[in-house]
Formats: C-alpha cells, structure tokens, sequence
C-alpha cells in the first residue's frame, strides 16, 4: 500500500513538474528589468558615486595578504566608475524600481542631495554631541516630505544590503579579472 502511494505521489510529481516550469519562466522573464529600468539604477549608482562604496567594500574584506590586498585595489583603480556602474545596475535593477532610481537620482542632484553624497565619502569623523541635530534648509525639509521621496529613501534603505552584497561580488570578480 505505501509502495503505490508513493508511485502515485512520484508520479503526480513527474507529470506536474513540467506544467510547473512552464507557469515559472515567463514569470522569470518578467522579472527581467527593461533597459530604461537598467540605465535608471546605473545613472542613480553614478549620482551616488558608488565606485567609492565598492572601494570601501574592498577595504572591509580579509586578505591573506598585504599584496593581495593591494593587487585588488591596483585593478579597481583602474577600473573606471562608469564600468563598476555598468556592471552593477543588472542585478540591483532586481530591488530597486525604476521609480525609485528616478526620483533618488532628482533628490541627489540637488544640493542638499549632493552635500550627503560629498559627507559620507570626502569628510571625516564627526562628532555630535547628545541632542544636537545637523541643521537642514526649510526647502530640504519640504522636499524631503515628499511621499515619492519618503517611498523611493526607504526602498533604497531596504535595498542597501543588497547593494553591498553585489558590491562584494564584484570586488570578487575584478579580483580575479586578468589586468
């Protein structure tokens, strides 16, 4: 009795798989963004300057050693920005929406946007005291209300790990890249 149970449930199985494929890779292909949505999340990750994020990624991995460390960072800096943007734009399209690459791209080519971008990469160590808060124009806090802007800040926010995450895998790939 358990041997035709399972013979039945195998085959079930068997039969059902390919239907299964079938309803699964158009909606794979789907979920392949368009090229307007690629070149969006490229010019956001050039506005965002994050060929210094993929520096810094380089710089938090372990190394065996010294010359490796240093061998890595010879080729991304012969690694242009607009390559590393190029290259990372495909897989991030995936979790962040053309909407959201737009308006983020508007909001950093402003100047406060534009200020942010130039304090987490050229400045320093800062120190804030225990209620002190970093002054922000009245026209900056209006813009930054928004809901388009609220929507596309926390779905960049949701999207920084990975970000990170392909970030690293490209560090891996330049690495290994013959330069």
């Amino acid at each position: 009795m358990k041997f035709a149970v399972q013979a039945v449930l195998g085959l079930s199985l068997v039969f059902a798989g390919p239907a299964f494929a079938a309803v699964t890779a158009p909606a794979a292909q789907a979920a392949l963004p368009n090229p307007a949505h690629v070149k969006a999340v490229q010019d956001l990750l050039s506005v965002m300057q994050l060929e210094h994020g993929v520096r810094g990624v380089a710089a938090r991995s372990g190394y065996q050693s010294a010359g490796q460390r240093q061998a890595v960072f010879a080729k991304l800096d012969k690694t242009p920005p607009a390559e590393i943007h190029r290259r990372l734009a495909p897989p991030l399209a995936r979790v962040i929406s053309a909407d959201t690459a737009i308006e983020m791209t508007r909001f950093y080519h402003t100047p406060y946007g534009k200020q942010l971008i130039d304090k987490k990469y050229n400045s320093g160590a800062q120190v804030m005291m225990p209620g002190m808060r970093t002054a922000v124009p009245a026209e900056e806090r209006k813009e930054r209300k928004r809901a388009a802007y609220v929507l596309a800040s926390k779905e960049l926010a949701d999207a920084e790990p990975m970000i990170q995450h392909e970030a690293f895998k490209l560090v891996q790939l330049i690495s290994k890249e013959k330069r």
